[in-house]
Order: C-alpha cells, then sequence, then structure tokens
C-alpha cells in the first residue's frame, strides 16, 4: 500500500472555544470558507444548536442564522464539509438551547467547539 501525503488546505485556521456563549462571536470579519466543525455537548444534559452566521455582527434572536447544527444531549460529532462552505461576508457563530432564529438562552453546561477554515 502507497502512502502519500498533501497539503489539503493552505493557509487553514483553527478555532478552538471550550465554552461557547450565547453572544456571537466573529471568527473572520471576512470571507471565510468553513471546512470542518467538531462539536462537543459531552458535558451537557440538553440538546444544544450551534448557529452560523454569514454576518460580522448578528444580534442573536433576530439575526436569521446562516446554518444550524443540533448537537444531542451528551454527546459530540464531526462534521466535514468537502470543499468548504463559503461564508461571503463573515463568519460569526453562537450556542443557545433552542432550533430557529429566536433562541437566545445559553447551554447549562460546556459546550466547546472546533472550526477549521480559510
Amino acid at each position: 500500500m502507497a502512502v502519500s501525503n498533501t497539503t489539503q488546505l493552505t493557509g487553514a485556521a483553527v478555532v478552538i472555544d471550550t465554552l461557547v456563549a450565547a453572544t456571537a462571536v466573529v471568527v473572520k470579519a471576512s470571507s471565510a470558507v468553513l471546512h470542518s466543525l467538531q462539536l462537543d455537548n459531552s458535558a451537557v444534559a440538553a440538546a444544544t444548536f450551534l448557529k452560523l452566521y454569514n454576518n460580522a455582527a448578528p444580534t442573536i434572536g433576530t439575526t436569521a442564522p446562516d446554518a444550524i447544527f443540533m448537537i444531542p444531549a451528551n454527546a459530540t460529532i464531526s462534521v466535514a464539509i468537502p470543499g468548504g462552505v463559503t461564508f461571503a461576508t463573515a463568519l460569526s457563530y453562537a450556542a443557545v438551547t433552542t432550533g430557529g432564529t429566536a433562541g437566545v438562552t445559553a447551554t447549562t453546561g460546556a459546550f466547546a467547539l472546533k472550526l477549521i477554515y480559510v
């Protein structure tokens, strides 16, 4: 078996947040391509909703998210995005206890994430 290593993401950056809150975090205030997410809800006894925004200043509970991931209680999930997904304006996130646009309540435990983007 032949094994080769190739560079997949030149210029990639990693964000690790060990206590994601219900307030917006701006990952990049300009265009970004998201390639991977690792979402750790293992310390939370209820589902958590990660909301992603193509916006450098989203108002949580008012600004409609561009993507929402539901992470079950006490679970960890990984999401690979082959080719990535482009956030043309900016990339921001927040985590709350309710899906959709309206949720604003933070989780009661330590929800963590790791994002890989260019």
